[in-house]
């Protein structure tokens, strides 16, 4: 480390040398893989949308190219980025990463899916590329807090993004540090306030990080630079900062990335599962439900506490529409957003009996959990959880992710994809050799 560098930007360089130097490890790999299928399964899913469709057409339209979903027009590279990047959060049903507070994940498929493709490259070698852009990402999302009205989604992922696509340029350390600084200059400001108002311009913002990525580790490799204390400045001048000190190059930050099982913010999960436990000890009735309480962290309320949501994005951040679809119909899945669930007037009087708490002891604590309460005519119901299935400690095994991504592959009917084809894709990403061509597996699903 330089003495006259930064020590947050010092441990970004050591993370990039070290995963730049060396293969990634079974562990890291499998990881990649996994987050890979499960992002590719929420954007087949976010295709029923029709205005993902609309852009689809329109900028394939614009920038014909040779990436192509089933049954989909051909895209360039940033066209299919941008595509990707919004499908697979249409639903908000993609991972996360706790400690980052945010997706890493989700912008690194949509720039090096279609690049790798475009390129020829290997299974491997997006797994390479993969690995080292998480690794960064997930540490800049611990660094750059984001202020008060932001939300995270056009910010700091491109910083991952911009070294992933660097890495799969096969540019030396310091040119995906470049790559870096140059995404550094320019991180957008994206507000929290279309969700607030129930509004789809929020689901741009991962495929603005996509392409802004994208567009920095081209510059970096065409010589363009940019300068050191970058990152530094905007921490300073622009961001919540955290003071605290990032995990060390060597902590692998790809372990703690979540998948989740319903499609909802994860401060959604903890009540959605409570509800599933106590709408099985109901016996799957809810009519006499008169009650409902939910106690939860502060972050929870603060970012989910939209009620009555009258659009589908207000949903997924909504606290009491989860427990409410979860209890009506026993999950929280893309078609809880579409007609005729949405409108369900059981599920809408669920809704209006939640009422929200501050649970102050987790809350002081910093730590996720709650407890749902549910007065039935038949009696009392109470669940508390404290974790839920996802979780690092608690990864969704093969089964549930194969499952997960057949069903949201095949959801939509007239531009999914067949069961069968679906869940032999999925194996043949977890298992093939590294040396697979990667458009040899895409071909099994977009074929």
């Amino acid at each position: 480390m330089r003495t006259d560098e930064d020590p947050q930007r010092a441990v970004l360089r050591e993370t990039v040398a070290l995963h730049a130097a060396q293969p990634a490890t079974p562990e890291a790999a499998l990881q990649a893989r996994r987050l890979l299928v499960d992002t590719l399964g929420c954007a087949l899913a976010g295709r029923h949308a029709d205005e993902v469709r609309r852009l689809e057409a329109a900028l394939a339209a614009c920038e014909p190219g040779d990436f192509s979903f089933p049954g989909g027009p051909a895209m360039g590279v940033q066209a299919a980025a941008q595509v990707l990047a919004m499908a697979a959060t249409w639903d908000e049903a993609c991972e996360g990463h706790a400690l980052a507070h945010g997706r890493p994940g989700v912008p690194l498929v949509a720039a090096l899916l279609p690049l790798a493709l475009r390129r020829g490259a290997g299974l491997g070698e997006f797994i390479e590329a993969f690995v080292l852009g998480y690794e960064v990402g997930a540490r800049c999302g611990a660094w750059l807090r984001i202020r008060p009205g932001m939300h995270v989604d056009a910010n700091w992922p491109a910083l991952g993004v911009a070294a992933g696509v660097a890495r799969l340029l096969g540019l030396a350390p310091e040119g995906i540090v470049q790559a870096i600084d140059i995404a550094a200059c320019q991180l957008a400001t994206s507000l929290y306030l279309p969700v607030q108002q129930g509004r789809t311009a929020r689901n741009t913002y991962l495929g603005h990080s996509a392409s802004s990525g994208l567009q920095a580790a081209f510059a970096s490799a065409a010589g363009i630079d940019a300068p050191a204390g970058a990152l530094a400045h905007y921490a300073l001048t622009h961001s919540a900062a955290s003071a605290q000190p990032l995990p060390d190059a060597q902590t692998l930050l790809l372990r703690d990335a979540y998948l989740k099982p319903f499609a909802a913010v994860r401060h959604v999960h903890y009540g959605a599962t409570a509800a599933r436990r106590i709408r099985e000890q109901l016996g799957r009735e809810t009519r006499g439900i008169h009650r409902i309480a939910l106690k939860v962290y502060d972050e929870a309320i603060v970012y989910c506490g939209n009620r009555a949501p009258h659009t589908p994005i207000q949903a997924q951040f909504s606290l009491s529409f989860g427990i409410a679809a979860m209890l009506r119909f026993g999950d929280v899945d893309p078609s809880v957003y579409a007609a005729p669930r949405f409108d369900d007037p059981e599920l809408r009087r669920l809704e209006a009996l939640v009422v929200l708490e501050t649970d102050a002891d987790l809350t002081a604590r910093k730590q996720r959990g709650a407890t749902l309460s549910v007065a039935h005519a038949g009696g009392g119901f109470e669940e508390s959880v404290g974790t839920i299935a996802g979780d690092a400690a608690y990864p969704l095994d093969r089964a549930a992710l194969t499952a997960k991504f057949a069903h949201y592959a095949t959801l939509d009917a007239a531009h999914g994809v067949v069961g069968p084809k679906a869940a032999h894709f999925c194996d043949s990403v977890l298992d093939a050799p590294a040396g697979t061509p990667l458009g040899a597996l895409w071909q099994q699903l977009a074929g």
